[in-house]
Formats: structure tokens, sequence, C-alpha cells
């Protein structure tokens, strides 16, 4: 109203419930259009995608909202209303005005857009850890449960008569693999260098209790160390493939993991144990952690493979 009383030279309270209401529709209007702007640029050029191209947008985007204001509102004063020209302030001037009125509406959304992003922010942090500590526990539970520790010692109790070297040998892997499941605390993501070097006391134990019944092949197509996965996801995949799958020197299990750019792939020949414990992490457990960091974990499963790649974190 200020406005209209510099630019008209009207006296306030000429036309009073007037002038209100035609200001209130332009404000009404310049907000709406203002907020509708905002949803499109977070949709399509986000400040984390460019800040400059988005600073450009918003300047764009508000000057073609008053432009297009400016015409329709003129076009109804002038054309509909058939108001006189003379007197009244040019183009140029309603612009400016509509610029100074505009920029601070849509500062106003962008800083309620911001802190909302803020909040949201830290409660899908806040989600995320809560989602890692509860697959540690998961994890950790899976290492240590029952069946698994009684193969180790059964293995263990073997060897301790037949050969002493390697019982000390399968001793040192066992504790190695503990080791690193109880240092995953403060681990979300692992490199896969750090995976690779767990996993070989693992492989280890494995080769100790089915000797000739496995193979186990790592292929480095693309290797780059700063690529990150989520902890023991090798090794889980590794002990579903011997839980699902008879493995014997006659029936031999051939897992293979390749590792190039885009992900790691792990497979193994398809030969059905007929289990049916469905204990332990497994494969929807894995999925999971890596929908938390917003990647898919691909799942193939022919007539004689069963094949499962795993996205990086980040790199």
């Amino acid at each position: 109203m200020l406005f209209s009383i510099i630019l008209m030279k009207e006296d306030l309270w000429n036309n009073f419930h007037k002038q209100l209401s035609a200001h209130y529709v332009v404000i009404f209007a310049m907000c709406i259009a203002d907020y509708r702007l905002l949803l499109i640029l977070n949709k399509y050029l986000p400040y984390s995608k460019n800040i400059f191209l988005r600073i450009v947008a918003d300047i764009l985007g508000i000057t073609l909202i008053c432009l297009i204001l400016l015409w329709i509102f003129n076009f109804l004063i002038y054309d509909v209303f058939l108001v006189p020209r003379d007197g009244l302030p040019p183009l140029s001037v309603k612009f400016a005005f509509a610029m100074a009125a505009n920029i601070p509406i849509l500062l106003v959304f962008e800083l309620i857009h911001y802190f909302q992003s803020e909040q949201k922010a830290i409660a899908d942090s806040e989600k995320v850890k809560r989602q890692v500590l509860l697959f540690q526990h998961e994890t950790l539970r899976s290492q240590i449960n029952p069946h698994f520790l009684f193969n180790s010692l059964n293995v263990l109790s073997s060897l301790i008569y037949i050969n002493q070297e390697n019982a000390n040998k399968f001793t040192k892997a066992l504790s190695k693999t503990y080791r690193y499941v109880l240092s995953l605390t403060q681990q979300p993501v692992v490199s896969i260098a750090e995976e690779l070097l767990a996993l070989d006391s693992y492989i280890f134990l494995m080769r100790m209790r089915f000797e000739n019944a496995f193979t186990f092949t790592v292929n480095k197509i693309a290797f780059n160390e700063q690529n990150k996965i989520i902890p023991l996801t090798l090794q889980l995949l590794i002990e579903n493939a011997f839980k699902h799958n008879i493995a014997t020197e006659e029936s031999t299990l051939n897992i293979t993991i390749n590792i190039d750019n885009d992900y790691i792939t792990v497979e193994n020949n398809i030969q059905p144990s007929g289990s049916t414990d469905k204990g332990g992490i497994g494969l929807r457990y894995i999925t999971k952690q890596y929908k938390i960091h917003a990647k898919e974990v691909k799942v193939e499963h022919t007539e004689h493979m069963f094949i499962v790649k795993i996205p990086y974190i980040q790199s």
C-alpha cells in the first residue's frame, strides 16, 4: 500500500478497501508462484547440484513471475476495468517494485525449505545410525551363533590331534575373524582392501573345514582401494553360498568375486543342499543396509548360477 501512495500519490485512506484487496491478491499470487518455483527448482536443480546455476534460476524465475503478474494485472486494470493510463507509473517502475516485493517472499520460502531440509537430514542421520547399530548387532549375533561356533570348534578339535600346526593357524584365523567383527562398531563402511584382507581369514577357516570341496577366486578387473562397501558383505554372501549349497569333492562349490568399476559381483554355482535353515543375516539384511544408503543390490538367479552385484557406497 505504501507503494501505491508513492507511485499514485494517493491518500492512504482513499479507496482503502480496494487498495487492500488488490495488494492481498498480488501478494497471494506471488506467494503461490514463488512456492511452485521453489518446488520445481528443488526437484530439477537443487543447491547441492550447482549453487551458481540455482541462484541464476531463482533470479530468472522471479523475474518471469513478476513480468507475468504485471501483464495480467495491467490487462485487468487497463483492458477490463478500463482505468485510464494517465498519471499511472510506467511498467519499469512497477516491475522494480514488484521485484522488491517478490525477492523477500522467495527468500522466506528458501529459508523455510532450508530449515526443513536440515531437520530432515538430522532425522535421517539418526535413522541411519540406528540401522547401522542394528546391523552390527545382527552381524555379531550371526557370527557368534552356536552353529557357527560349534562347527569351528569341531574342526579345531580334529586338527589338534591330526595337525597341531594347522590347529594353531586355524585358531589365529578364527581370532582374526572375530576381531574384525568386533572392530566394526565405529565403521558403517569399509574399503574394499580391508574387506578382502579380513575375508582371507574366513576363507582359511572354510578351507580347513571343507578342504577341496570348493574353489574361491577373486578377479580384480578394475580395483580401486578407496571404494567402500558395508562391512562383512562379502563374508556373509560366501557364508550364504555354503549354507544353501552342497560342497563336496565330487560336487565342488565354485565361488567367484569379480571387482570392477561399478560393482563387486559375488557368484556361485547352484547345487541346492535342501537346507531349510533361515537363520543368520542373509541377503535380506545386506539389501536393507544398502537401501539405507540409497543403493540397490542386484540379484540374478539363473538355472545354474546365483549372482549378487554389490554397489559401492562411495569412491
